[in-house]
């Protein structure tokens, strides 16, 4: 069963703005942190930011301090806004929520990526 959806993936040129959904399936409880990565061809997964307790803290990367921010809706919804987007901001982006379903331990649950693509 998917439990993580991101979406808000699309091609953008240099400078320009996204924004980035991530939705976790209300059954995933205790959700303690929501985090963003990104993982470029050839590259290895990155982290990109986090939200921890629904918003009370927030990190980011040093390569998108200053261009990205995270918002939270709820617990289990979050956004990625993307300012002054760059070409090496290109990959795809996951969202992860660690969290509990009933019956379940802790663990993190991944969305399937969207691609996110800054090119003039």
């Amino acid at each position: 069963q998917v439990h993580v959806v991101e979406s808000g993936g699309a091609l953008v040129q240099p400078g320009g703005s996204l924004r980035l959904s991530c939705a976790a399936s209300r059954t995933i409880y205790a959700i303690s942190a929501m985090g963003w990565y990104r993982q470029a061809p050839g590259k290895e997964r990155e982290w990109v930011a986090t939200s921890i307790s629904n918003g009370r803290s927030i990190i980011y990367a040093d390569s998108v301090k200053g261009r990205f921010t995270i918002s939270t809706e709820n617990a289990n919804k979050m956004y990625l806004q993307m300012n002054s987007l760059k070409p090496e901001d290109s990959a795809v982006y996951y969202c992860k929520a660690n969290g509990r379903v009933v019956g379940g331990s802790l663990r993190d649950y991944w969305g399937q990526g969207t691609q996110v693509t800054v090119s003039s």
